[in-house]
């Protein structure tokens, strides 16, 4: 049983953020998901949506906005006084507190429409080099096609996986193109059979995000490798009954 901490400890703490990153490792999770895209000026930062309203005291489009005034911003209070103060981490910063501990990051890389993404896969990649970070470590995945491609230039002895909320019938095409080593869904659209085939084509299976795991007992039994989901404290507690 695999299990990644969706945008770290996601349920305890504001997403994609240095708290709820460390309350994952404290937690002793394995692996933790992140979201990662370009500041204006050129700086991945870790952040899921294209603005800064759900999760932030501001508002904007996070592309078009620098590194200052996205750290400008509250990042915890959305989700509890107890965060209040909470940045915007850079992806640098993550790398480096993953990197002083046990644990594998899922780097999902973030693109909306007019989005630079051989610019954003550059950056991201520019930087593992830098940080000279395991390759067992880490694994890039994304809805984005163009970006993996982009990604498996610069980086090809790093894993890739595909991104989609129902696996399309022609899966098998995109994922040899990117020479991919895993798909990523959302559980509530797997079925039994798309997990068979997946799996004596020797692809891993990642479901996102199925927060209750009784919702997917079944689907370890289907082949699935990893679930991805805010609360992997309850698949921790499970395990010990």
């Amino acid at each position: 049983m695999k299990i990644t901490a969706h945008r770290g400890l996601s349920s305890q703490a504001p997403e994609n953020t240095m708290s709820a990153f460390l309350k994952a490792i404290e937690f002793g999770v394995p692996w933790i998901e992140l979201d990662t895209q370009l500041s204006s000026d050129g700086i991945p930062v870790v952040i899921h949506d294209q603005t800064v309203n759900r999760c932030t005291n501001g508002s904007g489009i996070v592309t078009q906005m620098s590194l200052a005034d996205l750290q400008s911003l509250d990042a915890g209070l959305w989700f509890s006084d107890t965060f209040r103060g909470e940045k915007i981490p850079t992806l640098e910063s993550v790398l480096s507190l993953t990197k002083n501990h046990s644990i594998a990051i899922n780097i999902e890389l973030k693109t909306s429409p007019g989005d630079d993404v051989p610019t954003l896969c550059e950056t991201v990649a520019q930087l593992i080099i830098d940080k000279q970070f395991n390759p067992e470590q880490l694994l890039f995945s994304s809805f984005d096609t163009r970006a993996l491609i982009e990604i498996k230039r610069h980086l090809p002895t790093i894993r890739r996986g595909h991104l989609w909320q129902e696996i399309p019938e022609d899966a098998e095409a995109t994922l040899h193109e990117i020479d991919a080593f895993s798909v990523h869904c959302d559980y509530r659209f797997l079925t039994k059979p798309q997990a068979r085939r997946l799996k004596a084509q020797g692809y891993e299976i990642y479901c996102y995000t199925p927060n209750f795991p009784a919702l997917v007992k079944s689907y370890w039994n289907w082949g699935v490798d990893m679930m991805i989901t805010d609360t992997p404290q309850s698949y921790l507690e499970a395990k010990q009954d």
